[in-house]
């Protein structure tokens, strides 16, 4: 042993721990900066409070852009002008950079992220499910066990 805890050298430590100079993860899912996605499939966006280790939550988003866009209106209310972002072009503001609150900055930011999720819902063409469809009521059902000519066994 050379008195360190465990009797494990540097080089062996550093060898065995995942997180040593590796980088980025390889499969790193995050399209755009402050997001990330959760398992089940939402992303979601967080901001850290400059010069604190608090954090201000953005919200919960069923894309990436809404949750990019929610960190983008945070991270420009806290940093300013020079702040790096996500969509530059797409900063509309409504105010003043005065000194804001954490609460006001999350409400700011998940109205702009909510706003976007909405239209992005709304502009993706989908076949509605089965449960959303509405049935023709003055129509006669088919029937799924008919025969050729279109006679029912009843």
């Amino acid at each position: 042993m050379d008195g360190r805890s465990g009797g494990v050298r540097g080089g062996e430590l550093e060898s065995r721990c995942s997180c040593s100079s590796q980088g980025k993860r390889k499969n790193d899912e995050r399209p755009y900066k402050g997001i990330r996605m959760r398992k089940w499939g939402k992303w979601v966006a967080e901001i850290r409070e400059p010069n604190k280790r608090s954090r201000i939550w953005l919200g919960s988003y069923s894309t990436p852009v809404a949750a990019a866009r929610a960190y983008d209106t945070a991270v420009y209310y806290l940093r300013g002008p020079s702040a790096p972002l996500n969509f530059p072009e797409l900063l509309a503001l409504d105010g003043d950079l005065d000194e804001l609150s954490a609460a006001s900055i999350r409400k700011k930011a998940t109205e702009v992220g909510a706003r976007v999720d909405a239209e992005t819902r709304c502009s993706h063409e989908r076949k509605p499910c089965w449960f959303e469809e509405k049935p023709d009521l003055n129509k006669k059902p088919e029937s799924e066990n008919s025969d050729v000519d279109g006679n029912d066994n009843w």
